[in-house]
């Protein structure tokens, strides 16, 4: 029976798994992001509902012309309202701000619903109406990007954001084909109560997120952080970033212009060409069939179009059909009523499909440091008051054609009328698409710009575009250090296709760039470039580093290759680095009698008296794959006068796999002479270096610099072999080691450290091991409460508390190393730095920060720990981390070395210089445990212990000790054995491991006598 329920279950989170992957969710993302996308559809199910409504009531009660004054009115009020918000966070939990601003959207309606009665307000209650329209739209998207910002990540929210986004869709769907029969039913007035209890319900849905994850919000008001968020990116933009901003603000402004006009024509043809409750039902339908366009198009398409036809492609498309097809409905080729409905159901299709997604793409190019900004004042000012400006051109235009054609039919003024609009948006998306391809022209250079400057983010970026601007960037004047990063770039982005761009362009760079490129090029070999590159191997003036590149690039991309044309370059008055290239092609491909050749010159090549050329034969050999007789050359060179030759010889040895010499590598990571080549060899051999390089790390004998390296060398592998080992080490390290390894994995390129983390531990991985540091924090405000000054004194109490604080410190560091893989680093490091201040001003910021930015659950008892409060107290936040047991001063040291795997080798010493000056007895299982530790100190630190605590034992240990490895430990000993009369023994001791181990294996003596 539980056999059955156990594989019910396990099916079920099975199939639960196959539909997270389908969404690209995770499973601890899951809940938020189902609810938001509840309360996201929930609630523009409600204003879609009310916008239909309110549209046909006020088209029957005031016609179309007045819609400019409702435009120019939503210019002010976008901007009322952000600032009611952000003043409401000042004096309220935003957690409680949220849930207000959802039930304030909801309230006003039942009140319309009331005034529609002609007995009350009548007509003004349908402008009111359709002005909350505006104001609901505002303060629905503000809820929602703010919550959603909060309920995750910001890695998080690239997966979560895009279905969220989606309710709209789903909502516009939902609410369009819902509509008609609601209305035939309780009638077009009562369908605003109807809205509000929607509204209310995505309030009732946000009420529940906000209590369910309290811990996303921070529990105070949000105060003003100007002077800790010091704005560095307010410097005035020049050249040619401020004039891409300038057409990144056209870009928006012509989008949202047209999109204004054409809305305004829409509703104006529906007035004139339906009655009031047809219009309802029209815009219901229309509503409808466009979300299923619009979620099959964004589910669907949209990727994939961006993918192949590129971002410019996109931008293109709405302007390019606008203009079409108003200037086709101006001169009668398209009816004029169905070709505005058809303006308008492709300005919504693209504009909330394509346009949105490529939307983030047109930022990337502009630095991080002002990126933020400059999004805020175009999405959040420059478009606000273009509504305003359209709406006053609007009534200015119809001003203008009353006083053109005082005396004309009716029907015929808004015939001309609505050709005149016509001609206004022909014109307005003739701009909109001359601003799109300058965009694109600057849009290249600025990509270059950014890229030359190491500021640009790569996972946005258009891969053609990108590949236009490379060629444009290699071909006009330039540095040589900007086009060497160009070529980075374009390598890291699209690695195997690099040879499109720079083969034409080989024969006008410069040798530099020639070896760049063609090293590039060779890590994807492809034949169809062979002709290009022969054609620079024939140049006369060619440099021999970029002819040996070449050659290679030839003779290994060919599919049969003739290796007698290698002849030549084997002679002796050749460059070596060419001669070398030619002898190891011709040991990886040539016959026998070629490789015997070959064979001779590298030998020659490595016993000769320069040291060039037998750096150069080193070189050979890491490229000729197959030694052969050549083997008995590599051990003298390994001991060769020559540093250069040395690490020369250690890549070699990766590139060839040769196994029996992989001590060497590690070897060489103990001197610093080499230890850069061999980091690059170890690298090389990628996973066949980690268990080698996770047995040096994890040797706790060894010094920590170079278990450090080796942690290092294999976060730089960086395959997802070398990823899961690291972040192995990480959940069983600890103190400085797991420092250590958090640091490289967020040094990692790409955040890939970070990603890798968050797949393999997850959210919750990374929660438990920062309760696991608050647990440590907690034993070590225990002890520091139970050791203090007036109960226990003396210098080794005062090192012991001294060294007690550090560990908290180290702890702290941790910590903040462990949220950065959960948060966005600047706001991690910004609220570190405050923190560190001395300053009650400085520090309070800091809090203020971490308080807006973390959602853990643990999130209360570390905001209490950092800030300034006693230790008791700090403890008592910890309470359900750790619970506190007071204890007397020497059973809290005795639990301290109980914890002694996660203690420092200072913090254990003095815990031992602490038991000897306060004679205090110690466990002999800590004891011994502790005699064996790696640390010559710790050693030392016990055995000064046993001295005093029990002398009967120690004549028994001393022997065993004298050959210690540490000198201090062993003369330590050595006066030991004097004073009590002991003979030293000339034998080795069959009890201590070695020289090399550091640690010494001892009887159990359980007879240690306590004091």
């Amino acid at each position: 029976m539980n056999l059955n329920g156990w594989w019910s279950a396990a099916s079920q989170n099975a199939a639960q798994w196959r539909w997270l992957q389908w969404f690209n969710l995770r499973p601890e993302e899951s809940e938020r992001t189902f609810l938001m996308f509840a309360f996201y559809t929930a609630t523009s199910i409600g204003i879609l509902w009310l916008e239909v409504s309110a549209a046909a009531l006020f088209l029957g009660e005031y016609g179309a012309d007045s819609l400019p004054w409702i435009y120019i009115a939503s210019a002010g009020i976008g901007t009322g309202l952000g600032f009611v918000y952000s003043l409401m966070q000042k004096f309220l939990p935003l957690r409680r701000v949220i849930v207000i601003i959802a039930v304030l959207m909801a309230m006003p309606l039942f009140v319309f619903r009331l005034g529609l009665n002609p007995a009350f307000l009548g007509g003004y209650t349908i402008f009111l109406m359709r002005l909350w329209l505006e104001a609901i739209y505002v303060l629905n998207e503000l809820n929602t990007s703010i919550t959603a910002n909060q309920l995750f990540n910001i890695r998080e929210i690239k997966r979560t954001y895009p279905l969220i986004s989606s309710g709209i869709l789903a909502a516009d769907v939902l609410s369009g084909f819902s509509l008609p029969l609601l209305q035939s039913w309780i009638g077009l007035s009562n369908v605003i109560l109807l809205a509000s209890l929607m509204l209310l319900v995505g309030a009732g849905i946000l009420f529940y997120l906000s209590e369910a994850y309290q811990q996303a919000f921070p529990d105070s008001p949000k105060r003003r952080l100007q002077e800790t968020q010091h704005d560095f990116t307010a410097r005035r933009l020049r050249g040619p970033l401020q004039r891409y901003v300038i057409l990144i603000v056209a870009f928006f402004v012509m989008a949202q212009i047209l999109s204004l006009l054409v809305d305004f024509q829409y509703l104006s043809q529906l007035e004139q060409n339906l009655s009031v409750s047809d219009i309802a039902a029209f815009l219901a339908l229309f509503s409808g069939i466009l979300g299923i366009f619009e979620l099959i198009t964004q589910w669907f398409i949209s990727g994939r179009a961006i993918e192949r036809l590129g971002v410019f492609a996109i931008a293109i498309l709405p302007p390019a059909l606008l203009t079409v097809l108003s200037f086709l409905s101006s001169i009668d080729l398209l009816r004029l009523f169905w070709g505005v409905i058809i303006l308008k159901f492709l300005d919504e299709l693209l504009r909330y499909t394509l346009l949105a997604s490529i939307g983030p793409v047109l930022f990337q190019p502009i630095p991080d440091t002002v990126r933020s900004r400059i999004q805020s004042t175009v999405r959040g000012i420059a478009e606000p008051i273009s509504s305003g400006l359209t709406g006053a051109g609007i009534l200015i235009t119809i001003w203008l054609c009353q006083r053109l054609f005082p005396n004309v039919d009716a029907n015929l003024f808004q015939n001309l009328e609505s050709r005149v609009f016509l001609f206004q948006i022909f014109i307005f998306a003739g701009v909109w698409l001359g601003a799109v391809l300058l965009l694109r022209s600057r849009y290249l250079g600025l990509l270059v710009l950014s890229a030359e400057r190491g500021q640009l983010s790569l996972s946005d970026v258009d891969l053609r575009t990108f590949k236009r601007a490379v060629v444009e960037a290699l071909d006009r004047p330039g540095t040589e250090a900007d086009k060497h990063s160009c070529i980075e770039l374009l390598a890291h982005i699209d690695p195997k296709n690099v040879g499109e761009v720079l083969s034409p362009l080989l024969p006008n760079m410069s040798p530099a760039l020639q070896r760049q490129s063609l090293e590039t090029m060779l890590n994807f070999p492809n034949p169809i470039y062979l002709d290009r590159v022969r054609a620079l191997i024939q140049q006369s003036d060619l440099q021999p580093e970029v002819l040996a590149v070449a050659l290679r690039y030839v003779w290994l991309t060919e599919p049969d290759p003739d290796m007698q044309e290698l002849r030549p370059y084997l002679k002796s008055e050749v460059d070596p680095v060419v001669r070398g290239t030619a002898a190891s092609l011709m040991l990886r491909r040539g016959n026998p009698r070629q490789k015997a050749e070959a064979t001779d010159t590298l030998r020659r090549m490595l016993t000769h008296m320069r040291e060039r050329e037998r750096v150069m034969g080193c070189r050979a050999l890491g490229e000729a794959v197959y030694l052969q007789a050549l083997r008995l050359y590599i051990r003298p060179l390994l001991q060769d006068q020559s540093l250069r030759v040395r690490c020369a010889l250690l890549e070699a040895i990766a590139a060839t796999h040769l196994e029996e010499y992989y001590p060497s590598l590690l070897r060489g990571l103990h001197y610093k002479s080499t230890r850069e080549a061999a980091m690059r060899a170890l690298v090389r051999l990628e996973n066949d270096a980690i268990p080698m390089l996770i047995e040096l790390a994890e040797d706790v004998r060894k010094p920590e610099l170079i278990r450090t390296y080796a942690l290092t060398a294999i976060g730089q592998i960086g395959t997802i072999e070398a990823l899961n080992a690291l972040v192995a080490q990480l959940m069983t390290a600890w103190g400085a080691t797991r420092r250590n390894i958090l640091r490289i994995l967020l040094k990692l390129p790409q955040e890939i450290g970070i990603d890798a983390v968050a797949d393999i531990l997850g959210r919750s991985g990374v929660e438990n091991l920062i309760n696991q540091e608050l647990l440590f924090i907690g034993q070590v405000y225990a002890a520091l409460l139970d050791l203090t000054p007036e109960r226990v004194s003396g210098r080794e109490a005062d090192l012991l508390r001294r060294s007690l604080n550090d560990a908290q410190v180290d702890a702290f560091e941790r910590l903040f190393l462990l949220m950065r893989f959960l948060y966005p680093s600047s706001a991690i490091q910004a609220a570190s730095f405050n923190l560190q201040s001395d300053s009650h001003d400085s520090m309070a910021r800091g809090l203020e920060i971490l308080d807006n930015t973390l959602d853990i659950p643990s999130k209360r008892a570390l905001l209490s720990i950092l800030d300034r409060r006693s230790t008791l107290e700090k403890l008592e936040s910890l309470a359900e981390i750790m619970p506190y047991t007071p204890m007397s001063p020497s059973q809290r040291l005795r639990h301290l070395l109980e914890l002694r795997s996660f203690l420092s080798d200072w913090t254990l010493s003095c815990c031992f210089h602490l038991a000897r000056q306060a004679r205090w007895s110690v466990t002999s299982e800590q004891t011994l445990s502790c005699l064996r530790h790696p640390t010559g100190f710790v050693r030392e630190a016990v055995l000064t212990y046993l001295k005093v605590a029990s002398p009967r034992v120690l004549p028994e240990l001393l022997p065993l000790l004298q050959n210690d490895p540490d000198r201090l430990v062993a003369a330590q000993v050595r006066q030991m054995m004097a004073e009590l009369g002991l003979e030293p023994l000339n034998a080795a001791i069959s009890g201590v491991e070695g020289q090399s181990n550091g640690a010494v294996r001892l009887p159990g003596h359980s007879g240690l006598e306590p004091i």
